[in-house]
């Protein structure tokens, strides 16, 4: 499956996806029956699950997969990202 990434308005991505035939076809179906395009019923379905990820799940992973998540962010750091995120 080939992906691409790329930018588009602020704090939202474009991201172009490769799928099997019979996933568009099933997933069109689905979305025709919800009422709504395949495009919407796609970032729906991806935006729901972003939002049941929890935060312990996703530190365990960046701990397996990203050694340098165990360590603490300086107070330097901290208020960089705080600023970054706008907080």
């Amino acid at each position: 499956m080939d992906t691409k990434t790329t930018s588009s308005k602020k704090g939202i991505r474009r991201k172009n996806i490769d799928i099997p035939e019979d996933a568009y076809r099933l997933l069109s179906a689905k979305a025709t029956e919800q009422g709504t395009n395949l495009k919407k019923y796609i970032e729906k379905l991806l935006i729901e699950e972003a939002e049941d990820i929890e935060d312990a799940e996703l530190y365990a992973h960046i701990c397996k997969t990203e050694p340098e998540g165990r360590i603490m962010a300086s107070k330097e750091e901290q208020v960089e990202f705080e600023k970054w995120l706008g907080v």
